[in-house]
């Protein structure tokens, strides 16, 4: 009976380089009472706390449309990067740029440092600790050409808040909204850089709070394009790309047609399998 390759995976290929080859297993990280280790992007792996915040499709989806769009990139920050899932997607798509990551909650902070050590990250990713706002954990002459994130969506007041602190976190604005990430954002990026963000679209209260969001930063929408979680539902989130004002001659915002998560069937559509084929993760 043919055996399978470490490389498959319910016969989908395993694509890029294990980081973990000729790696003795005892000397990488190991996952701690209440963490799991996770697939992520090719053999690229996550630490994550079993009852605490998870990856989710908003990372997955604005690491991919980011990515796609700055196919350039050299420098790429991730703002808020929580368990580091969006800049480690980034850095697996885009294997020649350095990155760095930005996070405010140690628990999330040393959980993202244990998956960059994992994944062979630690010479091209830095981790940064703190708060985006403050501005001294940037130098002054540092920019980036892409940058990532995935603001929280919600006010403080607007919820039942979890009882987990990591959640609330990265779910609600304890630490500035997303107009807080553009005017972080803006400031620190290279000519021509692109800023990706995911974040609700309806009610449509929360699109306006985006657009009004970088436009304050000095930042205009490139493209957009709403995501439909069914095919019957009405669109719930967004992706967005949005540069310097300066940097374009003129408003050239385009609203893509919109991307559907799994048919009115349930089954995942297939642009989305193609989607996640495209950032190393099983369709």
């Amino acid at each position: 009976m043919k055996q399978a390759s470490s490389r498959q995976f319910r016969g989908w290929t395993l694509p890029g380089p294990d980081p973990t080859t000729g790696i003795e297993p005892e000397s990488l990280p190991k996952p701690e009472q209440g963490e799991s280790l996770d697939a992520l992007s090719g053999h690229f792996k996550i630490f994550q706390l079993k009852d605490g915040h998870r990856f989710s499709t908003d990372d997955l989806l604005v690491a991919w449309y980011g990515t796609s769009y700055a196919v350039r990139a050299d420098r790429i920050l991730d703002l808020g990067s929580g368990l580091g899932t969006v800049a480690m997607i980034a850095a697996w798509r885009l294997p020649g740029a350095r990155l760095v990551s930005v996070e405010a909650q140690e628990i999330s902070f040393k959980l993202s440092q244990k998956s960059h050590h994992y994944n062979g990250l630690d010479s091209r990713l830095e981790a940064r600790l703190g708060d985006f706002r403050d501005p001294t954990l940037f130098s002054a002459d540092e920019s980036f050409d892409l940058i990532l994130g995935s603001p929280p969506y919600f006010p403080l007041d607007s919820g039942v808040l979890s009882d987990h602190p990591q959640k609330v976190a990265c779910r609600f604005e304890v630490r500035g909204t997303v107009a807080d990430y553009f005017h972080a954002a803006a400031p620190r990026l290279a000519p021509g850089g692109m800023v990706s963000v995911v974040f609700p679209v309806r009610p449509l209260e929360q699109h306006t709070r985006v657009m009004e969001g970088a436009k304050s930063a000095g930042l205009v929408l490139v493209r957009e394009r709403w995501v439909r979680l069914k095919a019957d539902e009405e669109p719930l989130l967004g992706v967005f790309l949005f540069m310097r004002e300066q940097d374009i001659p003129s408003p050239m915002a385009f609203r893509e047609p919109d991307l559907v998560i799994r048919t009115a069937k349930g089954e995942i559509h297939p642009e989305y399998s193609a989607i996640k084929l495209s950032i190393g993760f099983p369709p």
